[in-house]
């Protein structure tokens, strides 16, 4: 989708143009969007922390600064050779394999010094990947309403670090109900696929059906994660005031999963397009791009990867009303709340 999402950039609700925030982030080569600055990593907040931030004066830290020291100086081929001694994944550039083994020997000291473990994720039980599919136009004009065209999710277990289950079913769009030749190639929905399919609100009552049949958010804590803010500030706020019906509350806060692996790699927000990370992660595309389903899989396994590298995903953007706001590393670490069905707009 990202060629549809390239153009919305500076997109207010209205469809109206307004100035990109300073920091905001592009989606890939034609769809870009709104977004906001990335947060500066704090000391223990994309990791495991283990100890509290009171504890940075600690002796371990000090061993912890002397081994990102010697690992700084090595090769790509020591890294490669100590990662695989460790075995741990040896893929990825040299960056990526830096923080890994910072990751590695980071949670190893802070285990050892609280006498403790768990698994790489403390904040969620479950992340739900979404990644949406939209009504296009090949020049894309601002006017342009766009409307939710594939729903897909995909559900990682934090604790076991594998995909657990997936969801996905097509919308039938009622703005612009005859999808572009332009549409059809880029994202392989085709008219009859949206024709038999039901209305946004229906496919979202089935949504919340499926994330409650897993006990998401009553016994299972979790949060979405998106590639991007566009997803949610954009594509969904939009698609529900077409819809008439409520912003729905569970997707009110999520991962930009963007931010996240700007912030853990130390790179560019030019190096956080999809196939840049799968490629500097040393992972290719699995299956077709533009499918919201595959798009989704895909990022759920960058997110998996970030998982194991001692990453700890957590919330980082949000919406409060209507607009599009950064949630700091310093704020409480909450889940989604239960998912309720859609209600309509009074």
């Amino acid at each position: 989708m990202d060629e549809i999402k390239e153009n919305l950039n500076g997109l207010n609700l209205n469809g109206t143009m307004t100035t990109t925030p300073a920091g905001g982030e592009d989606k890939l080569e034609s769809c870009r969007k709104t977004s906001t600055s990335e947060e500066p990593e704090s000391p223990g907040t994309t990791g495991t922390p283990l100890l509290a931030p009171s504890d940075f004066s600690d002796p371990v830290y000090k061993e912890i600064a002397l081994a990102n020291g010697h690992i700084n100086r090595m090769t790509k081929d020591e890294l490669r050779d100590k990662l695989s001694e460790l075995q741990l994944d040896t893929r990825g550039v040299k960056d990526v394999m830096k923080k890994r083994l910072k990751s590695h020997y980071k949670k190893q000291k802070l285990t050892a010094s609280v006498a403790a473990g768990g698994p790489t994720d403390t904040c969620y039980d479950y992340i739900c990947v979404v990644d949406y599919e939209a009504t296009c136009e090949e020049d894309n004009p601002s006017e342009f309403q766009h409307e939710i065209i594939e729903f897909p999710m995909v559900l990682i277990n934090t604790h076991t670090l594998e995909i657990e289950d997936t969801f996905q079913e097509y919308v039938r769009p009622e703005v612009n109900p005859e999808l572009s030749d332009f549409c059809v190639q880029l994202t392989g929905i085709t008219q009859k696929m949206v024709d038999e399919a039901d209305t946004f609100p229906a496919v979202l009552q089935r949504v919340v059906l499926w994330l409650q049949e897993r006990e998401l958010g009553t016994k299972h804590k979790y949060a979405m994660l998106t590639d991007g803010s566009w997803d949610m500030s954009k594509f969904l706020n939009i698609q529900c005031r077409v819809s008439r019906i409520r912003y729905p509350p569970f997707a009110k806060k999520w991962i930009n999963i963007r931010k996240s692996y700007g912030n853990f790699y130390k790179v560019p927000r030019t190096q956080t397009k999809l196939s840049t990370m799968l490629e500097k992660l040393g992972m290719r595309y699995e299956g077709r791009p533009h499918s919201g389903l595959d798009d989704s899989r895909n990022i759920a396994r960058i997110a998996v990867r970030m998982l194991k590298d001692g990453c700890q995903l957590r919330v980082n953007e949000r919406m409060h009303a209507g607009q599009l706001l950064s949630v700091p590393n310093s704020a409480p670490m909450e889940g989604a709340p239960p998912p309720l069905n859609p209600r309509t707009r009074e």
